[in-house]
């Protein structure tokens, strides 16, 4: 089913903002736990999702030495997650003990890279980064890197997603947050593409997260955006 490919987010403080929000959308098979709600809540919000038969995106984005990412993604195994994030800036060394570490773990959790964080642009990358790559040959880049070091997937704008799936193996995947169903704000997300967009460029599986649990009635968003994806 089409809607087992949207991701929605648990972006809220607390155990009790989580439960309502699962209490209110029955219906969503996928979650992703960010830090905000991990840090508060550390593995107990994994626990009752898995009770609830639900997948897991563990959104951590880890990011530190070679050393530290391979132990953190050893730890982080025992939890059996869906899918677990590392940004492809720790660097290849980093990306490969990480992803010795899961296989080694026995874990049936797939680690996929950041390759660029949605809320950044071109002209992010060229001043405030100061990396001489066009965007869009960046994320390339970072995608490959990350498939070459024996990661299952890669996190990137659906504005990029067309040009990944060219490049990277079939079953690379690719997941992309910045998805935005028509007439939705774009808030804090600069490179978007409408739910139906994502998924013809190539998406695996899109974040949808503000359209669907800040709207006034998440269910009927929820509804919706299942429609128009068919």
């Amino acid at each position: 089913m089409t809607s087992d490919r949207i991701i929605v987010p648990l972006d809220v403080p607390n155990l009790e903002a989580a439960i309502t929000l699962l209490n209110a959308l029955p219906e969503v098979s996928f979650w992703k736990v960010g830090l905000e709600l991990f840090v508060s809540t550390g593995p107990q919000i994994l626990e009752i999702l898995k009770e609830r038969d639900k997948r897991i995106f563990l959104d951590l984005k880890f990011h530190d030495i070679p050393n530290t990412v391979m132990r953190a993604c050893r730890a982080a195994s025992r939890y059996q997650v869906d899918l677990l994030t590392i940004h492809a800036t720790v660097g290849r060394s980093a990306l490969k003990l990480a992803a010795e570490a899961l296989a080694q773990s026995q874990s049936s959790t797939q680690l996929i890279a950041i390759t660029l964080l949605t809320s950044l642009i071109s002209r992010d990358l060229a001043f405030d980064l100061k990396i001489p790559l066009e965007l869009p040959d960046y994320i390339l880049q970072m995608a490959l890197m990350a498939q070459e070091s024996g990661l299952q997937g890669a996190v990137c704008s659906p504005q990029e997603v067309g040009q990944l799936r060219q490049a990277c193996r079939p079953d690379f995947l690719l997941v992309c947050p910045g998805v935005r169903p028509l007439g939705s704000q774009t808030g804090d997300q600069a490179r978007v593409m409408t739910p139906r967009k994502a998924l013809a460029a190539g998406a695996d599986y899109l974040v949808i997260g503000r359209p669907i649990t800040a709207a006034p009635s998440p269910q009927q968003a929820w509804e919706m955006i299942c429609q128009e994806l068919g």
